[in-house]
């Protein structure tokens, strides 16, 4: 590149630039992250130190998220229950969106805030007794 191109390059890359970064994308970092479990996994008592937990991840599960104007979005859990969803700030609604168990496992109201993941920790009941 010649001296006398560097110029017009140069006003083009600062351009595309400002371009770029003034273009609004959602904060990765906002949003919410977590767990599901449920329990209990197993029906009548559970003696006190027994080895067999009483709660378990709930892998697999669709859930979906709502606001004030409906769903906007929905998530599935890993193997282990674990999620990570992106989300503008505000306030939503988050239940599971299939019918696994006799009660409604949520729903679950989360406070997103602005470039921070809200980290939770939530239960369902499998209704076993």
């Amino acid at each position: 590149m010649t001296r006398r191109n560097v110029g017009p390059f140069l006003a083009l890359l600062l351009t595309f630039g400002s371009m770029s970064s003034g273009q609004i994308e959602p904060d990765r970092a906002t949003g919410v992250e977590g767990v599901v479990t449920v329990s209990p996994t197993r029906p009548g008592p559970i003696r006190k130190g027994s080895e067999i937990p009483n709660a378990a991840p709930l892998p697999s599960a669709v859930f979906s998220v709502r606001n004030e104007k409906g769903v906007v979005t929905s998530f599935t859990t890993d193997n282990e229950g674990r999620f990570r969803i992106s989300l503008k700030p505000g306030h939503y609604v988050i239940v599971l969106a299939e019918h696994r168990f006799p009660r409604p496992c949520g729903p679950f109201d989360i406070d997103v805030v602005p470039g921070k993941m809200a980290k939770v920790e939530w239960r369902c009941d499998t209704g076993m007794r």
